[in-house]
This record gives structure tokens, sequence and C-alpha cells, in this order.
């Protein structure tokens, strides 16, 4: 596996560099990827199915000046910005029994992240739902996933020290809760890790064996998803 830690310029470029990266390995690219981005800006993202009036209060992203787009992922929708660390895995599906199917792959990539996170919070790091990490019951992380038939992407954000009461600005209750949520607002539910973003991208980049940088992206294709998709509302606002 080879890492990149490479935060692009815009919130629909570093979206579309997920699904560019997905495509290249399922297109032939030989490695399996571990991708590291910080965001820049506050943004809000849809899960790939999201209704979006449901999910978002507009008129408050209008007024703060936050863009709200889609991933091409599943889950729910989240607020992303300075004090989140975002990742990406891409891997083979092909001839590996733990990634065979959306659970078993889950339950797999979900406890080799909670062991990372847990050796560094020295204990007490639970799975909840069916993709959350949560400390103290609070959670710090939520994860998504999309399969292609080679290949699929996994990946998710850490709350390290995001601006919560922007979360309750943008985000409305989400209409499908885990049942440990127990219906509290965003700033009840969520924590911050308040841990440098180094620390826990060197303990990913040593549990997921990914010990060499890699060298190139698919600018052509990352450009082009942003174009032809993350930049329209045809996209961003479908449902």
């Amino acid at each position: 596996m080879k890492y990149l830690d490479r935060t692009l310029g815009t919130p629909q470029e570093n979206l579309a560099c997920d699904e560019a990266l997905l495509d290249w390995c399922e297109e032939g690219h030989p490695d399996e990827i571990l991708r590291f981005w910080q965001p820049r800006q506050h943004f809000v993202v849809l899960g790939y199915s999201n209704k979006t009036r449901s999910e978002v209060n507009l008129d408050s992203c209008k007024a703060l000046g936050i863009p709200v787009l889609r991933r091409c992922s599943g889950g729910g929708a989240v607020l992303q910005g300075p004090g989140c660390l975002d990742y990406a895995l891409i891997l083979r599906i092909h001839g590996d029994p733990p990634l065979t199917s959306i659970s078993v792959a889950n339950t797999f990539i979900m406890n080799r992240n909670r062991n990372i996170l847990d050796s560094i919070l020295g204990g007490e790091v639970l799975i909840q739902g069916h993709t959350d990490l949560t400390l103290h019951g609070l959670k710090f992380s939520g994860n998504s996933q999309r399969r292609k038939r080679r290949y699929l992407l996994f990946h998710g954000s850490f709350l390290l020290n995001l601006d919560l009461a922007v979360v309750e600005q943008t985000l409305r209750l989400p209409s499908r809760r885990p049942q440990y949520r127990r219906n509290r607002t965003h700033k009840d539910f969520l924590t911050n890790l308040n841990l440098p973003a180094n620390s826990i991208k060197e303990a990913m980049k040593l549990a997921w064996n990914a010990a060499e940088a890699l060298d190139a992206i698919p600018e052509n294709r990352i450009e082009q998803l942003v174009r032809q998709k993350y930049s329209t509302d045809a996209w961003n606002f479908k449902f």
C-alpha cells in the first residue's frame, strides 16, 4: 500500500480525488492507497442518497457562505472544515475474504481503525452504529463505503478540533439516527479529540503498512469529476 498526504485546493477537488483514486485502481493502477487530507474551509457533505432539505439547514448554510456538496458513498450528512482530518482507503476486493461484502468490510476496517485510535487514546474507543467511532459515548469519527467490482473506497473523518457550533447551525438532526445517539443534539453527541493530526496519520500508515509515498495522482480524472459532477447542482442537490 502507498500513502498520499495531499489536500487539494477546493472541497470539490478533494471529494473528486477520492472517487478518482477508486476509478484509477479499478482501471488497473496496481497499488492500494491510504490518503489523508485536511479541509481548509467549512462545507457540508451529503451522503449519496440523502435528501438535502431533510438533512441540511440550507438558509443557515447560505447565510454563512458554506457550500453544500454530495459524496459518492453512503452514510449521513456531515460538516467538514478546519479541525477535521479526513482519510480514504482504496482496497482490493478480489481474493480478500474480509472485504467481500459491505458488512464484512465494515467490520474488518472499523476494527483496525478502532485499534489504531484506541492505542493513541489509551482505551475506551468503541465502534457504534455501523461505522462510527466513539470515546466515552461521544462520536468523533464517521465513515462510509463505495464498492466497485475489484476495489472499494472506505473513507471518513476524525474530529480533532472542529467548531461544533457550526455543525449545530448547518445540519438538522439526521433523519436516520443510530440507537446509541438517543436523539442528542450535535453538540451533545459529538466530541473533538484535540490530538495533532500527525499522530493519527503515522499510526494509520503503520497499521495499514503504507510505507511508500504515492508519487502521482489521476489529475485529469479529478478535473473531469469536478467539472461534470461535484461542481454541479444536478449532482449536489439531486435528492
